[in-house]
This record gives C-alpha cells, sequence and structure tokens, in this order.
C-alpha cells in the first residue's frame, strides 16, 4: 500500500489558510484544498467517528462527545472505547484488503481497543485511594514507554486545562515524525489539538489564537518533511471552525424551574439526579441532547427549550432525522444553539450549592461539557498560591481539590457544534496529490465529511 499521513488539526477552517500558514498553504498548491462540508454536532468525538467510517452520528452512534446512557443512567463523556461506534473504520476497511496492513492511531479519538498495529492516547491510572497518575495507553505493550523514553513524558497538563496549549500538539507530532521513521505504518493518524485551546479561550480572531495557528502550521511543516522522506501521502483535515462566543443558554436550570429536573442534595454539593429527573440536558458545546421520561409531555418541554433565548431549533421526529442524528443515544429532544452562544451544563440555581466538581477540571464526572476548564479562576486574588497548597496537600498524601476552575461561563471567547454558514469559516480538507489520486473533485467544490475515508482508503491503495 502506499503510506498516507493524516493530520486532524483541530478548529483549522479554510479562511485560516494564508500569509500566516505558509506550510499549510505550500501543502495547498502542491495539491488540493477545499472546505469540507460539517456534521452536526460538529463536535471532536463526532466528526472523527463520521471520518473514519464515513457514516453520519445516526448510523455510527458517536451522536457527541458523550450522551446518556439510558441503560445505566449515567452521563458519560469522553469514552475511549472503539466499539462504541459503529460501523466498519478505516484501517479495518484497509485491513480487510491487506492482511498485511499497518496503522499508527496517535491521540484520535476511539483509540481502546482499536485495530491498528500503534496506538498513544490518553488514559491516566486511578489508584484505589482515590489519586488520579497521568499516563498514555500504547498498544502495542511498551509502545508509550519507548517513546516517552525518545521524549520525555507526555505533557498532560498542556493537553487540557488550564496551561493546555502547543506543549501537547508538539510532542504528538514528535511522536508522528518517530513513528513515521521508525515504524513507517502504512496509514499515520496524528490528532494535533492546541489550536482549538486559544481559540475556545480566546476567540479564534484574538491576537493569541492568531499566534496558534501559526504554530500549528510549523508543526504541519515539520511532520510533512518527515513524510516526504517516508514517501507518505499527507492529508490535512479538520472537524469544525470556532466562531465567537457571544452569550450562553443555562438550558438545565430551565428545565429545574419548570420542575422536571431533580438533584440530590449531597455533603459535597447538588448532584444532578438522572432517575428521578424527568427532563435533563447533555449540554456539548452548541449542542444540547434533552432526554425525557416517557410520561412526560414532549410539546411542554419543547416550549420551553426553544423560547430560551440563544435557541435557534429544536429537533425531534423528521428533524432530528434529516440531522443525521436519529439513533437512539441522542436525546429525545435535540437543541442547537444560533450563532455565538452555547449551553452550559449548570443545573444548580443557587452557586454555594455547586458540586464539588464544578470548580475543577472533572471532564468524567461533569454532565456536560465544561470550556471554563480551560481557564483559572480570575476571582483568585493568587492563583498559583491556591495551586501550591493543593500539590502540598497531593504531596503530603492528603485528599484535596484543584478548586481552581471558574464558574463565570461569559468568560469563554470561542465556540463550535452548529453547522456555520460561511464555508471558509468551518472545516477543511487538504491532500498532497491531486483531486484523481484523492477521489475525485468534491461536488460543489465542498468535500463530505463522509467521503474522507473513502478518499483515504483510495490514496491507500494507489
Amino acid at each position: 500500500m502506499k503510506p498516507v499521513c493524516v493530520l486532524d488539526v483541530v478548529g483549522l477552517t479554510p479562511g485560516q489558510i494564508g500569509e500566516r500558514t505558509p506550510n499549510l498553504r505550500a501543502l495547498a498548491r502542491r495539491g488540493v484544498s477545499a472546505p469540507m462540508g460539517a456534521i452536526l454536532p460538529a463536535v471532536t468525538a463526532s466528526a472523527q467517528a463520521t471520518m473514519l467510517t464515513g457514516l453520519r452520528p445516526s448510523q455510527h452512534g458517536a451522536v457527541g462527545n458523550g450522551w446518556f446512557y439510558r441503560d445505566q443512567g449515567e452521563v458519560w463523556l469522553w469514552r475511549q472505547a472503539n466499539a462504541l461506534v459503529g460501523g466498519e473504520k478505516l484501517y479495518e476497511r484497509a485491513r480487510r484488503i491487506d492482511p498485511n496492513f499497518t496503522c499508527a492511531k496517535l491521540f484520535w479519538w476511539w483509540n481502546m481497543g482499536a485495530r491498528v498495529t500503534h496506538s498513544l492516547t490518553p488514559k491516566p491510572f486511578y489508584p484505589a485511594d482515590g489519586r488520579k497518575i497521568l499516563a498514555i495507553y500504547g498498544t502495542p505493550r511498551g509502545f508509550e514507554d519507548e517513546v516517552e523514553k525518545e521524549l520525555g513524558k507526555f505533557p498532560f497538563f498542556d493537553f487540557w486545562g488550564p496551561k493546555s496549549g502547543l506543549a501537547s500538539s508538539r510532542w504528538i507530532a514528535d511522536a508522528a515524525i518517530r513513528t513515521l521513521a521508525s515504524q513507517r505504518p502504512d496509514l499515520t493518524l496524528v490528532y494535533l489539538p492546541h489550536l482549538d485551546y486559544d481559540h475556545q479561550r480566546y476567540g479564534p480572531d484574538a491576537p493569541r489564537s492568531l499566534d496558534a495557528l501559526t504554530e500549528v502550521d510549523q508543526l504541519v511543516g515539520d511532520i510533512a518533511l518527515q513524510a516526504d522522506k517516508t514517501g507518505a501521502e499527507l492529508v490535512v483535515v479538520s472537524e469544525y471552525g470556532i466562531e465567537k462566543a457571544t452569550g450562553v443558554i443555562h438550558i438545565n436550570r430551565a428545565l429545574r424551574e419548570a420542575g422536571w429536573l431533580v438533584v440530590r442534595q449531597t455533603p459535597v454539593g447538588e448532584v444532578l439526579d438522572t432517575f428521578a429527573s424527568r427532563a435533563f440536558a447533555v449540554a456539548d458545546h452548541q449542542v444540547a441532547h434533552v432526554y425525557l421520561r416517557d410520561e412526560l409531555p414532549r410539546e411542554e418541554v419543547r416550549k420551553v427549550v426553544a423560547s430560551l433565548p440563544g435557541v435557534a431549533a429544536v429537533l425531534e421526529g423528521d428533524t432530528r432525522r434529516e440531522a443525521g442524528l436519529d439513533h437512539a443515544r441522542a436525546g429525545d429532544l435535540v437543541c442547537v444553539a444560533g450563532e455565538g452562544a452555547w449551553f452550559t451544563y449548570y443545573y444548580w440555581i443557587d452557586e454555594s450549592r455547586a458540586p464539588d466538581f464544578a470548580p475543577t477540571v472533572d471532564i468524567h464526572r461533569k454532565p456536560g461539557y465544561d470550556p471554563c476548564e480551560l481557564f483559572v479562576d480570575p476571582a483568585l486574588a493568587i492563583p498559583q498560591l491556591r495551586v501550591a497548597r493543593r500539590l502540598a496537600q497531593k504531596m503530603a498524601g492528603m485528599r484535596y481539590l484543584m478548586d481552581v476552575i471558574p464558574l463565570d461561563p461569559s468568560i469563554v471567547g470561542g465556540t463550535h457544534g452548529r453547522i456555520v454558514e460561511n464555508e471558509d469559516d468551518g472545516p477543511v480538507f487538504l491532500c498532497s496529490a491531486d483531486w484523481g489520486q484523492c477521489g475525485g473533485e468534491p461536488q460543489g467544490g465542498k468535500v463530505a465529511m463522509t467521503s474522507v475515508c473513502e478518499r483515504v482508503l483510495g490514496l491507500l491503495q494507489r
């Protein structure tokens, strides 16, 4: 097979490729470049599942970065099991064609249990005493140790949280360069996340966000050099574009005030009670899945959520089906925000009753996405002192909360999840080969996200 390297540059848009991105611009001139049509929801887990399978969320089941598991009564985000995605994945199709096919999957989502030859993904250890030990998971066993021995420990705090930034993407890029050189996979999938961070913090046009664009372009250039050395075609994709955030929608607070969302009072704050609630939402950027108990009149809930300022559409029945979200995991109602608006997961009315995990980085306990985890609370007079105190408690073996995350969503600068009107602000597709070699020129000048799997498979079979 012809080797192919696919870079997922999160947050990159056609309109950003220009003077600040000479390497991406050179790739477009060398091969092809086109806007790519987004899927709903335009979020990481859903978009990656679509690119890997060629299917919409209604078929592969990844209806967001997380959802309500009805059989468990739990909201879980950021699950990693590859088996959660239905349909045949790109690397499974390639292996069916060529049993000797090899693939390295580096920090792409849905990594655990993926049928690939090499993989790296974030996966901390959780000892029984309540600690969290940061670590990555790799296959074959020991691959992660080899990479970290050469590159140093993966900078986990730079991958998500207030400190997240270039260092995580730099490490992943270096791991990709090393893997391309030493393992020479037929297919290398690389996830470069850090552009996404500053765009969400400050908005896509902020000076720091533009600096991040220059930084990620350099990483693309470095990987492109190694790809050329190994004879690999280079494909660059993105999942969505990020727009300026202008307002928030507290959908769960509205459902609670209507008497449908119920909380459990605990010694450490209020916790969403999914078993007692008649309606609640899993907020995921600009999309919110609203789950209903059967006996609750749907139209009553629809009226409440549709009337919230910032809600642009409420999908159900035929409209949910047309949007590609007709799946049992999706909400009974799917709310889509308008331009600049996004949904919080907040369900408490009194901030003093917020759960203890709210002011922490806790992507698994929160029943919805929280971009405030990208910030240190500006209300803290000396945040470094708070962090130092918590680290001292940790070193002393004491229980502690790294409670430095703000509960003020107005500080978030950028958001995504809806399908934007201007194609220059949406996802992008670039390839070092011409259209004849990567699946044909797209109809209407826009690459369908569902076609990425087939296009990469075609490149592999050249």
